[in-house]
C-alpha cells in the first residue's frame, strides 16, 4: 500500500474512481478519513470531487455502481469459462490421413508429401510424430 503524508487543504488526484479502493466500503472509509483531516479527492476521468456534501454523495453512489460493474464482469467471465470447458479451439483438421498414410507407405519424403498434399513440411513432421505415439 502506498503511504503518503497529507495535510489539511491537500487535494489527492485519482485517475479513475475504481482506483481509490478495493470496494465501495473501502472507498467510503478512505473518503471519510480524508474528509476528517480536511483533504479532498478529485477524480480526473469523471471530473468529480469529494469537496462538498454533494460531491461526497456522488462519489459514494458512483463507487457502488463501479463495484457492481466489476462484480458483473467477474460473473460473466466465470460463466464464459464454465461454458468453454471441453471446447477445443483452433481450426478443424482438414488433412486426409488415409492419403497421408498412402504417400508415406510409398516411401515418399516429407518434402514430397507436403507438395502433393499442399500442406507445410512442419505439418508432415507433426503427423509423423503423432503416428509414432
Amino acid at each position: 500500500m502506498l503511504r503518503v503524508k497529507v495535510v489539511e487543504g491537500d487535494v489527492i488526484l485519482v485517475k479513475k474512481l475504481d482506483r481509490l479502493g478495493r470496494d465501495t466500503a473501502d472507498m467510503i472509509q478512505l473518503i471519510k478519513e480524508f474528509d476528517e483531516i480536511g483533504v479532498a479527492i478529485r477524480f480526473i476521468d469523471n471530473g468529480i470531487s469529494t469537496e462538498g456534501a454533494m460531491g461526497k454523495m456522488v462519489v459514494t453512489i458512483l463507487s457502488a455502481v463501479a463495484q457492481a460493474e466489476r462484480q458483473r464482469i467477474l460473473e460473466r467471465t466465470n460463466e464464459g469459462r464454465i461454458e468453454a470447458k471441453g471446447i477445443k479451439f483452433g481450426r478443424k483438421r482438414k488433412i486426409d490421413r488415409d492419403r497421408f498414410a498412402d504417400l508415406r507407405s510409398k516411401g515418399l519424403g516429407a518434402t514430397e508429401i507436403a507438395k502433393q498434399m499442399r500442406i507445410g513440411r512442419s505439418t508432415v513432421y507433426k503427423l509423423l510424430h503423432e503416428n509414432l505415439k
